[in-house]
């Protein structure tokens, strides 16, 4: 009998685990949301241990442990910031917090003395590191299939490579980010007039066309998957705002159009502290009818949503039960922690059943996918497995095909579904 016939009963639960816990590990990732580029990028590609330890989870958590004011702490080097966060919460204190154990899981995944407790010895392994080879590296040991990126066409930093011919590493794909259109039109009013677009404050009928027109382009220059937005805690719809004009004769003709989805993320309260900057935004609870009221007015359109506070989840994933347009995806920034990953993917599965993508790493450091699919693995599997053994409890069978193909589907393959729906 082969591995593919491989039949589970209630008899042989444990031996089901083992093999879930197997196919989990040993099946490519498409992480659907990151924050990572392609090498053609140059510096926007963030690598290494220092950018691991001067991420913003761990200067937030550093601040508050050290009670540094924040302006003296960024005054710092990144390399003295580093130094910092490494003396104050690795070597002061038990670094047991997902951020820092995020850090260590990095380490021991590229074969490093995580015992030894020597920063100097991590810096020398990565400095002898190539870009190139490092991500082969990175992509090898998290079994990463590919990465969506997300792409700014504001950012005056990547929107020249795009103009020169864009990404050309096939692993990495994009996602057009429109931040400044639905958050701040008065502003990105004023950048795309000074890119030729006939657009007006207004939202005229001619900057309504030529909006699209931008949309379009940028949907075909980046060939991105999908069009993706942050939406703060307070987002409304329908409402009289040049956001919600935006959406309805903007963004959701435009997503049909190129039938690419409109991806949503929701629920960030920005600068709760200032002073901390990018580490300083916060979580509020956001109003879901929203989402039920775009999915319902738009039904041939689709939207792929995430939301940030926990208490949003069980609202948002009955929504989706309402709406086969909605598409939920991942647990992001504060909900990246073990209990409640594992907390919303057991409500997911138990309301939606495989229908759901369960996690994206939504990484700013190239490194971080090796903790964060490492560590969301292993949750996955373990919830698997159990929603596994309540089945064979009712006498039902499982064959080792039907987990390579759930498994398949909820590592990235409902997804690529999903994307080619009409």
């Amino acid at each position: 009998m082969t591995a593919s016939e491989t039949l589970f009963t209630r008899e042989t639960i444990d031996a089901m685990r083992a093999a879930v816990r197997e196919t989990v590990e040993r099946t490519p990732v498409t992480d659907i949301h990151t924050h990572l580029y392609a090498p053609a990028f140059g510096k926007l590609l963030l690598w290494g241990v220092d950018e691991l330890l001067t991420y913003h989870y761990l200067i937030a958590e550093v601040v508050r442990a050290s009670r540094i004011d924040p302006a003296r702490f960024y005054a710092k080097s990144k390399r003295e910031q580093a130094d910092f966060i490494w003396q104050t919460l690795f070597i002061e204190r038990s670094p047991y917090s997902e951020a820092c154990r995020g850090v260590l899981t990095v380490l021991d995944r590229l074969g490093l003395d995580v015992a030894s407790r020597d920063l100097a010895a991590y810096r020398d392994y990565f400095a002898r590191q190539s870009v190139e080879g490092y991500i082969d590296t990175v992509f090898e040991r998290a079994n990463l299939d590919s990465v969506v990126m997300t792409n700014d066409p504001f950012d005056d930093a990547e929107r020249p490579v795009w103009e020169t011919g864009g990404a050309v590493d096939k692993r990495f794909h994009a996602a057009l980010r429109i931040d400044p259109v639905l958050n701040n039109w008065a502003g990105a009013c004023a950048r795309l007039k000074g890119w030729g677009y006939g657009v007006d404050e207004t939202l005229s009928g001619t900057a309504l066309a030529e909006t699209r027109r931008f949309l379009a382009d940028w949907l075909q220059r980046t060939r991105a998957l999908y069009m993706a937005v942050s939406l703060p805690q307070d987002f409304v719809y329908p409402e009289d705002s040049a956001r919600a004009r935006l959406i309805a004769e903007c963004i959701v003709p435009v997503a049909k159009e190129h039938n690419v989805p409109f991806a949503m993320m929701i629920g960030v309260k920005r600068a709760v502290n200032p002073a901390l900057k990018l580490a300083g935004d916060g979580v509020a609870r956001s109003d879901v009818g929203a989402v039920e009221r775009l999915c319902a007015r738009y039904p041939d359109a689709k939207f792929m949503v995430t939301m940030l506070a926990r208490e949003d989840q069980h609202e948002v994933s009955v929504a989706a039960r309402k709406f086969s347009n909605l598409f939920l995806f991942g647990c992001w920034w504060f909900l990246n922690v073990p209990s409640l990953i594992e907390e919303m993917i057991r409500m997911r599965f138990e309301l939606l059943g495989t229908s759901v993508l369960p996690q994206h790493s939504d990484a700013r450091v190239l490194d971080q996918v090796l903790y964060k699919w490492g560590h969301s693995r292993a949750i996955i599997a373990r919830v698997l497995a159990d929603k596994y053994a309540d089945l064979l409890g009712t006498g039902w069978t499982l064959k080792q095909s039907e987990i390579d193909r759930d498994v398949a589907g909820l590592l990235g393959g409902n997804f690529w579904k999903y994307l080619s729906q009409a």
